[in-house]
């Protein structure tokens, strides 16, 4: 039995980093996966940043309540829920991730969770287990799934080299020249074709 698993954001919605930074003028926060490989030295930076301009958690979720999905994302995902099991795994947290569910009509979500103080403060986060894209779909692998992986970023490469077929979608210059093997994507329409073409 097949299962899909997609990266989150840069696949189906705006990077949330990204938007937080264009909306606070802070262009530090800007530096995603898609730069930083080690996520911990990644999330440990962020951080740093918040706490020195006093920002929390609610200041990034006033910013996350006025993103939506890529356009076109939500039928893609519709389209490719009606043919085949689909697991969003993301190494963003549930208290980002919620609201952008909810605009893509509530698809499974694996991801991590913040450790937030009384005052908003983000104190730091707990990861949902180490690797957890790579770890994630070899445990759906043991228990009889044939995997299927796209992503954008460095942390999905892991995961997709495991899978039985495996995707770039909308990736960097870089990631994609790094891995000329893997079939990339610019559009969901062709995205969608591809992997109906794997499934089984």
């Amino acid at each position: 039995m097949d299962i899909v698993c997609l990266d989150m954001e840069g696949v189906l919605v705006p990077e949330i980093w990204i938007a937080f930074a264009e909306a606070t003028g802070i262009p530090e926060l800007r530096r995603t996966t898609r730069d930083e490989p080690d996520y911990d030295k990644l999330m440990k930076y962020r951080l740093a940043i918040l706490k020195e301009h006093g920002l929390g958690l609610k200041e990034i979720q006033d910013v996350i309540a006025e993103i939506d999905p890529l356009p076109g994302a939500k039928e893609f995902l519709d389209e490719l829920r009606s043919i085949t099991q689909v697991l969003i795994l993301s190494d963003t947290f549930t208290q980002f991730a919620m609201p952008l569910m909810k605009k893509l009509g509530y698809p499974s979500l694996f991801c991590n969770s913040l450790e937030v103080g009384e005052n908003g403060e983000i104190t730091g986060y707990k990861m949902r287990i180490e690797n957890s894209k790579l770890s994630t779909v070899k445990a759906l692998q043991s228990i009889g799934f044939e995997t299927i992986a796209a992503g954008d970023s460095f942390n999905d490469l892991a995961m997709i080299r495991a899978s039985r077929a495996g995707f770039l979608f909308r990736s960097t210059e870089q990631i994609m020249r790094d891995n000329p093997d893997l079939p990339a994507f610019e559009e969901f329409s062709d995205f969608l074709a591809a992997i109906r073409g794997v499934l089984r």
